[in-house]
C-alpha cells in the first residue's frame, strides 16, 4: 500500500485502500452461488455470453476496418 500513497498521496491513498478493502470482501462474500440455476437458465446465460462475446468481436473488427480506411 506504501506505493498507492507514494503515487496518490496519503489522503488519496487511504481511500483507494479502504474501498478495495470492501469490495474485496464483498467479492468474498459472493464468490460461491447460494441459488442453483435450471439447465435453461444456464442454456440462456451460456447463450447470452456468446452473443456478448460476438457484438465485441464485431464492434473491434468495425473499428479496425473504419481505422484502415474501409467503408
Amino acid at each position: 500500500m506504501v506505493a498507492i500513497e507514494r503515487v496518490f498521496g496519503e489522503r488519496i491513498g487511504t481511500i483507494i485502500h479502504e474501498s478495495t478493502g470492501k469490495i474485496r470482501s464483498i467479492n468474498q462474500k459472493y464468490a460461491t452461488p447460494k441459488i442453483k440455476l435450471s439447465g435453461g437458465a444456464k442454456f440462456a446465460l451460456l447463450f447470452l455470453r456468446i452473443y456478448l462475446i460476438f457484438l465485441v468481436v464485431l464492434l473491434v473488427y468495425k473499428f479496425w476496418t473504419i481505422i484502415h480506411g474501409g467503408a
